[in-house]
């Protein structure tokens, strides 16, 4: 009778094992290109979440998530598509976080990932027109709109009493959808725009491109550019002419960068970057902190959200092919439930295997609406003694 029990028991241990499986993540970003100081930190809070749910051994029956990183390069949509099939067919990842920037999510997102049916949940694409992009479902993302991003920066501009600004965008999809929300949004609010002009990035001089927007006047200068690319550019050759001092800078001119290259030189400058009163990345941070690269920027707990919202979903659905737990997406995002914060994804897999609900908050208070964006808040940035300051969440 024992040699019987000892025998179920193993057979129990084996069927146990047998259920597991090994899930494959990819993370798509930008490890090259114009963001690329903002990237490994945003990939490694999209990892974090992974190596959390792996080593609560709660998913799937114990299933691990391992993450396969692909270059999305951020501006390159050929190489990004590529980097894509290359993780959909090759790798088979089940899921992916990403893309970063806006117009290469967009060329996945209808290439690749709606073709093949993988949940997209992209940290950092922010562009309007992703809003009502054909996605058969599959394609969520954990930061707002820049529709939302135009109405904050208004607001912003016309309580610090600019009345005029000129605006600078970087020339794609993610430049020219938030310059066009700047600019309406600041005019409906009885701002004056004097100029709205694109700019290549990698360039070496921009004092024609700061020529022409000196010319048209304003009394600020927004650039809707990259921190690692042509956005530094415009503001040194800016100060160097003397054409502009101040400066009114989206999220993706907020990083590091911005401090070392100009300190208290954009001193009174200001800007937006998602992130609200609730929003709670400290322990991401903390847990990532490396001395290769920045974490003070952007998009890190949107990261850690977007690959935790897809291995929730896959519990909740009882499944990780993407074509059954993209369905439970918004409902593990989303109240009813018992809310899970960061550090708590083993709870929320124990309440779902239990047939419970959750309401995921995490790091960035996750909320998604109409079309799978988040809700969103923003925090408001100033330049104080040449640093990155918090004004206020808005």
């Amino acid at each position: 009778m024992k040699k019987l029990l000892l025998a179920t028991a193993a057979g129990a241990l084996l069927a146990g094992a047998a259920s597991a499986e090994e899930i494959k993540l990819g993370v798509i970003m930008g490890f090259t290109g114009p963001i690329e100081s903002l990237t490994p930190a945003m990939a490694a809070g999209g990892e974090l979440a992974m190596k959390e749910v792996s080593e609560s051994g709660k998913l799937l029956g114990g299933s691990t998530v391992v993450p396969v990183r692909g270059d999305s390069t951020c501006v390159d949509a050929g190489a990004a598509t590529a980097a894509a099939e290359r993780l959909i067919t090759s790798d088979g990842v089940k899921g992916i976080v990403g893309a970063d920037c806006s117009g290469v999510t967009g060329a996945i997102l209808s290439n690749v990932a709606m073709p093949n049916g993988v949940v997209m949940i992209s940290p950092s694409a922010t562009s309007p027109a992703l809003s009502n992009a054909e996605d058969n479902g599959v394609f969520f993302r954990t930061s707002p709109s820049d529709a939302r991003q135009g109405q904050v920066m208004a607001d912003v501009l016309m309580e610090k009493g600019f009345k005029s600004a000129a605006i600078t965008y970087t020339n794609n999809d993610y430049g020219k959808g938030l310059a066009d929300s700047i600019a309406a949004a600041f005019k409906e609010k009885g701002g004056e725009v004097t100029a709205v002009t694109a700019h290549e990035d990698g360039k070496a001089d921009y004092s024609a491109e700061v020529g022409a927007l000196a010319s048209a006047g304003g009394d600020i200068l927004i650039v809707a550019g990259y921190v690692d690319q042509g956005g530094p550019g415009i503001i040194r050759a800016a100060l160097d002419t003397g054409a502009f001092d101040t400066f009114a800078l989206p999220d993706g001119m907020i990083g590091a960068a911005l401090e070392a290259n100009f300190g208290d030189e954009i001193e009174g400058s200001v800007g937006t970057v998602p992130g609200g009163e609730a929003t709670n990345t400290d322990m991401i941070v903390k847990m990532i902190m490396s001395d290769s690269y920045d974490s003070s920027g952007p998009y890190i707990g949107e990261s850690y959200d977007a690959a935790a919202l897809i291995m929730l979903a896959m519990q909740a659905a009882g499944s990780s092919d993407p074509q059954v737990y993209k369905d439970k997406v918004m409902d593990v995002a989303n109240a009813p439930g018992e809310k899970i914060n960061t550090g708590e994804l083993a709870k929320g897999l124990e309440i779902l295997a239990a047939g419970g609900e959750i309401d995921y908050v995490g790091a960035t208070a996750v909320e998604l609406i109409g079309g799978g964006e988040a809700a969103g808040g923003y925090r408001e940035i100033v330049i104080e003694g040449g640093k990155i300051t918090t004004a206020q969440f808005r």
